[in-house]
This record gives structure tokens, C-alpha cells and sequence, in this order.
């Protein structure tokens, strides 16, 4: 339950930093994605369960004050925090080069379904300039990001959270 309710704080917490603090320090309009740093996170440290959720309740705050499209962020929130969840096994927390990789191929992802369900089916069809002025720099600006937030979330990760980490890694519990 202390894990949860971590784990909704930080939620929260990001996605007020997102939308303030962020928004300050924007390059060009172009601002990093936190709350997908954290879906990604918490998907390779916590597993496919908990990154789903993540990106679930991250998505619909997002959708609740921005969202055009009611659940859509949500939709593809829980789809980054499930898919980053498949590395939970075979990568180790404290190593931040997959961190980092999976946020880049994450926010591609992000960026191509927001470009796809919101531009394109307009009838706006400039992907390459979609790319080159908005998607790269996100990327790259995100992962900059992910280099320093990634360990702020690996603390809280493993100082707050640490007893049902213990529970899940042991042979005896199924999942």
C-alpha cells in the first residue's frame, strides 16, 4: 500500500513539474516528456503491471487538462509503461543506457501516434517537418533528461517502494 501511494505522489508530482517547471525551461516550444521518463521507469524497474498503470493514471492527467480526445494520452501512456515493463527481467536498475534507449524509442512512439491520430487524420500531411522540428528535439531533450531524473526515480524506486520489489523478485510468489 506505501508503494501505491508513493508511487501516486510521483505521479502527481511529475506531471505538475510537466506542466509548469518544464514549460519554463522549453527550447524552441519543445519541452521533455517527464511523465514518460516516469512510465518508462517505473515499466524496467517495477514490471508490465505497474508501467501500465503508471502510464494509465499519467495518460488520464494529461487528458484531463489538455486532452482533446478523452483516454488517448492514457491509451498510449499505458502502452509505453507496458512495453518498457517487458526489460524488468533482463536488464539491471542501476545501468542508464537502457533507460535512456528505451525512452528514445518510447518517445518516437508517442510522437508518431500523436502525429498519427491528430495531424494526419486532418488531413495535414507534413510528417517530415513534423519530424524534423518537433519530434527529433523532443527526443533528444527527453533523453537529455532521462540522464538526470533517471536516478532520482531509481532512488525513489528503491528507497520508498523496495517491499513488494523484494516480494515480486521471489521464486515462491507467482505473478
Amino acid at each position: 500500500m506505501k508503494s501505491k501511494i508513493v508511487l501516486f505522489f510521483t505521479i502527481i508530482l511529475s506531471f505538475l513539474l510537466q506542466s509548469t517547471l518544464l514549460q519554463k525551461i522549453a527550447i524552441g516550444s519543445i519541452t521533455p516528456n517527464l511523465l514518460l521518463i516516469l512510465c518508462v521507469s517505473m515499466g524496467l524497474m517495477r514490471g508490465r503491471k505497474s508501467g501500465l498503470w503508471t502510464g494509465f493514471f499519467s495518460g488520464l492527467l494529461v487528458d484531463l487538462f489538455y486532452g482533446s480526445v478523452f483516454g488517448f494520452y492514457a491509451l498510449i501512456y499505458m502502452y509505453a509503461g507496458f512495453f518498457s515493463g517487458y526489460a524488468f527481467r533482463i536488464y539491471y536498475d542501476d545501468d542508464i543506457k537502457v533507460p535512456m534507449a528505451l525512452t528514445a524509442i518510447m518517445d518516437l512512439f508517442y510522437n508518431l501516434a500523436v502525429y498519427g491520430l491528430q495531424f494526419f487524420l486532418r488531413g495535414r500531411l507534413g510528417l517530415f517537418t513534423y519530424l524534423y522540428r518537433i519530434i527529433i528535439p523532443e527526443i533528444f531533450y527527453t533523453v537529455f533528461l532521462t540522464m538526470i531524473v533517471y536516478k532520482f526515480f531509481y532512488y525513489i524506486n528503491h528507497r520508498f517502494m523496495s517491499a513488494t520489489r523484494k516480494e515480486r523478485e521471489s521464486i515462491w510468489v507467482l505473478k
